[in-house]
């Protein structure tokens, strides 16, 4: 008799058990939270400091970049279970910038609870934004002009910028070069980038994890395209890729230019 009621109030602790476990899950995973993209370039397995040399490419031309921004923008989170959650289109550009800490790491809010596996997200401004003219752009427009990142606005944003001096074997004397994307004719050269996470990312209402994004700035011009800056030099004044057939060469690049590191789920 002791034993069967023994046995009856082990299972009726571990059913509550399983149920109070239930229900923690079910608190963990509602409501909203918040997650933090960072941002950290590098060249290769280096991490990028600006204004150093050694960026060297497999066409032996080396870099002294000065200059790194671009524009990330409409952020979509996937879940565990293949769901997505869309960031709101009226938040979601944001300016990359080497030389600030405010350019290096963004923190979105509102995100719904959940496990959450992979990112995308735009390099550049979408063509049907961009159409809205400058009185839809918000405050990103003046944000945008104000790091420089636009040309004009009948030109458009710049998506991408890269800028430094280069030598090479037939260019042995530093020689800037400047390297922007952007809207160049009927070309417009946006592009989507989609990451995994290597771990889950899980957005709770008391954790906001923190996903640590690598961007390896040699795949710029040393990705599946290769681009020598030697070749755009122009009358020996400096490369100056802003348009042309390297443009969407480049653009091409970003696919393959970014990836999570590690993800602080703290």
């Amino acid at each position: 008799m002791k034993n069967i009621l023994y046995k009856a109030f082990a299972i009726a602790a571990i059913s509550l058990s399983l149920i109070s476990c239930s229900s923690d899950d079910n608190e963990e995973a509602a409501g909203n939270g918040n997650i933090t993209l960072k941002f950290d370039n590098a060249y290769g397995t280096n991490d990028l400091i600006l204004n150093t040399q050694g960026n060297t490419t497999s066409n032996n031309e080396v870099l002294k970049i000065s200059l790194v921004k671009y524009i990330v923008s409409n952020v979509v989170f996937t879940k565990a279970d293949g769901s997505t959650f869309t960031y709101p289109k009226s938040k979601s550009y944001f300016i990359a910038d080497e030389s600030t800490a405010a350019g290096q790491q963004f923190k979105l809010t509102d995100i719904p609870a959940g496990d959450y596996v992979k990112v995308k997200f735009g390099i550049g401004v979408d063509e049907e934004q961009w159409k809205l003219g400058a009185a839809g752009q918000g405050d990103f427009l003046a944000q945008a002009d104000a790091a420089g990142m636009m040309w004009s606005w009948a030109a458009g944003y710049k998506f991408f910028a890269l800028e430094g001096t280069f030598t090479s074997p037939t260019v042995t004397t530093a020689t800037p070069f400047m390297i922007h994307t952007g809207k160049t004719g009927t070309d417009y050269n946006y592009t989507e980038v989609t990451i995994d996470f290597p771990t889950k990312a899980l957005v709770r209402t008391n954790i906001t994890p923190a996903v640590h994004i690598i961007t390896d700035l040699s795949k710029v011009i040393d990705g599946t395209n290769k681009i020598k800056l030697s070749d755009n030099n122009s009358g020996g004044m400096g490369a100056m890729i802003m348009g042309g057939a390297n443009l969407p060469l480049i653009t091409q690049n970003f696919s393959t230019m970014f990836r999570v590191d590690h993800v602080h789920n703290d």
